[in-house]
């Protein structure tokens, strides 16, 4: 059995900064691809970004430079620190893990969601 555990949103004005974590259950996670997608109200979850085993990472071309996911093996945890905060930004944010590439349909775990919300 897999969970994900999801924190670190909140409200932060725009241009502001928030870290979110994703602790993941069981003993698989090193070998895990882990992502980040989220969902505004009305619109279709949209792939964030993602790091697979070895470290290599993607990112949304609307949160590239702004954004960085990492992971530490040993917390079995994944990270998604993201700068320079905009209104466009809010939205619940979810950690997938066990996927490839950017379609959400392709991740077989996700956690409950994280609420981000940026004032302008």
């Amino acid at each position: 059995q897999v969970h994900l555990s999801e924190s670190g949103g909140g409200l932060v004005q725009a241009g502001g900064s928030l870290r979110l974590s994703c602790v993941v259950s069981g003993r698989l996670f090193s070998s895990f691809a882990m992502a980040w997608f989220r969902q505004a109200p009305g619109k279709e979850r949209e792939f964030v970004a993602r790091v697979d085993w070895s470290s290599s990472t993607t990112y949304a071309d609307s949160v590239k430079g702004r954004c960085t996911i990492s992971r530490d093996n040993r917390l079995n945890t994944v990270y998604l620190q993201m700068n320079n905060l905009k209104p466009e930004d809010t939205a619940i944010y979810y950690c997938a893990a066990q996927g490839a590439g950017l379609d959400p349909n392709q991740y077989d775990y996700w956690g409950q969601g994280t609420q981000v919300t940026v004032s302008s």
